[in-house]
């Protein structure tokens, strides 16, 4: 049969197949004419290999052989060496490897002889007694093996093959193959996620659901996805927070409430972020954004411990203390010490609007506060690096938080910066009706400006604080971010399994 004759025959998504391509149809084909099932229906396995590490790395050579232990392990060939009628290879899934040590004098010569028709990426179970090498590794002397799955393409080549950190974003199977670190950072991020409700769960939070589709989108200044409900015949949005909803469960009596959710915003693509991303949002009703700092504080300083048994982690060429208390500082103040502009720059509001058009110029500010908040984005806050509370912003750009006591055109408000991220968005909840509807009506009106991210006016909202919300505190919570400073990871996409790309 011609290469020619042989590509028409299998039709893989790549159709021009490679010479290895080839071979490894070929070997499979033969496998199948071996009476083996090539699509086998299960496995039975007695560890997985990172259990069988964690579980046995610890014996010597010594109480391996007393205890006798026999494992079925299930794991991808990565490394083979053949050395006559022995072979040493490598099995692994995602979080560790193992080696596997096949004699044809235990596995019977047609056995041994059926292993040639395997190859780096195929899927097999290994059964056997574990034991340890010359050298000291911790080994399977198989026994037998079982095949599972055919890995008709070959891996990447470990140190070339995956510096297309594209190629890792678009083939993240690959990514988890090569890279135990990609792993090991979303093991983490699970732990994370399952010791955060811990958390909230000890202290009488109640996890709950909210819509994804939401007839008005709110609970942020950002701009939504549109799509259409076909049989209802409206107009809906992917949230881009679930923050209205969480506060009318608060006005129905659920008075500590949070929401591991997924949020969309029709926004850009960088380093921080993607247009689907992960948040934690809670509500506690009768505290204040201060009270919000300290349970922050101590939300923050348990995940380290938690996570890295530790109060400081790696970030960067940073180290990161939670040691409370952290840093609070008017953004007023910080923008005025930090951004480099002199104090007379911020006299006379419209030259100050027009240099801040300078630092975005897709998406010119409308107002003062905007332009102060797009100054505070660009010059200062990647000057700020431990944990730090921005707090009191102008009540512009805060149309769902109370004002300030003290000064009335500041918001009771903080955001959490760390490493030059914003981590969390909290304050006061505004539980005024009356004030609320002047705000959506506010912002509704910038939005006929043209400021896409105003917010919308929600009067179904309006009407549920009409019945009563009670001083309540509420909080957002970036879980991607925060994965990337307890992975010490400098990009979102590091983070998220399947990020956001361009299609080719």
């Amino acid at each position: 049969m011609s290469d020619q004759e042989r590509r028409k025959e299998y039709r893989l998504v790549q159709e021009d197949l490679s010479d290895q391509e080839i071979i490894r149809l070929e070997k499979w084909k033969k496998l199948q004419e071996k009476g083996l099932e090539v699509f086998p229906h299960r496995a039975e396995i007695t560890h997985a290999v990172h259990e069988v590490i964690s579980e046995y790395s610890f014996l010597s050579k010594e109480e391996l052989e007393e205890k006798n232990i026999s494992v079925r392990v299930p794991g991808r060939i990565i490394s083979v060496r053949k050395m006559g009628r022995a072979t040493f290879f490598h099995i692994a899934n995602f979080r560790d490897k193992i080696q596997v040590y096949l004699r044809e004098d235990v596995v019977g010569k047609e056995n041994y002889e059926l292993f040639d028709l395997l190859d780096i990426g195929d899927i097999v179970q290994v059964s056997g007694k574990l034991f340890r090498t010359r050298t000291g590794e911790l080994t399977i002397l198989a026994e037998s093996y079982v095949f599972l799955a055919k890995s008709f393409h070959p891996l990447p080549e470990k140190w070339h093959g995956l510096q297309d950190v594209e190629l890792r974003y678009r083939k993240r199977y690959l990514d988890l193959i090569m890279n135990p670190v990609s792993g090991e950072t979303f093991r983490l991020r699970s732990q994370m996620v399952a010791k955060i409700r811990r958390f909230f769960d000890e202290r009488g939070f109640i996890e709950v659901e909210t819509p994804m589709m939401q007839v008005i989108p709110g609970g942020a200044l950002a701009r939504p996805f549109k799509t259409f409900h076909n049989a209802l015949g409206i107009d809906l949005y992917l949230r881009i927070a679930p923050e209205l909803y969480l506060k009318r469960l608060v006005v129905g009596g659920m008075e500590k409430v949070y929401e591991i959710n997924r949020n969309f915003r029709n926004e850009g693509v960088d380093s921080q972020h993607n247009p689907e991303f992960t948040m934690l949002e809670f509500y506690q009703a009768y505290i204040d954004y201060h009270q919000l700092m300290e349970l922050t504080e101590e939300l923050f300083l348990y995940l380290a411990r938690e996570l890295h048994g530790k109060d400081e982690i790696p970030y960067g060429e940073h180290t990161i203390s939670f040691r409370r208390p952290w840093k609070r500082i008017k953004f007023m103040e910080a923008i005025r010490e930090m951004s480099g502009l002199a104090p007379s720059r911020f006299e006379d509001q419209k030259s100050l609007i027009d240099f801040a058009a300078t630092l975005t110029p897709e998406k010119r500010p409308l107002s003062y506060g905007k332009a102060l908040d797009i100054i505070f984005d660009k010059l200062v806050k990647e000057k700020i690096v431990q944990p730090t509370f921005i707090i009191n912003p102008p009540k512009e750009i805060s149309p769902l938080a109370k004002s300030d006591r003290e000064v009335p055109s500041e918001a009771a408000r903080f955001e959490l910066i760390i490493a030059g991220m914003e981590l969390a968005n909290a304050f006061s909840e505004l539980t005024d009706p009356f004030e609320q509807r002047k705000r959506f009506e506010e912002q509704a009106a910038m939005r006929q400006t043209g400021d896409e991210e105003s917010h919308l006016v929600d009067l179904d909202y309006v009407e549920a604080l009409e019945y009563g919300l009670p001083p309540t505190g509420g909080e957002g919570i970036g879980i991607d971010r925060l994965a990337m400073i307890f992975s010490n990871q400098k990009s979102i996409r590091e983070v998220i399994l399947f990020p956001l790309l361009k299609p080719r």
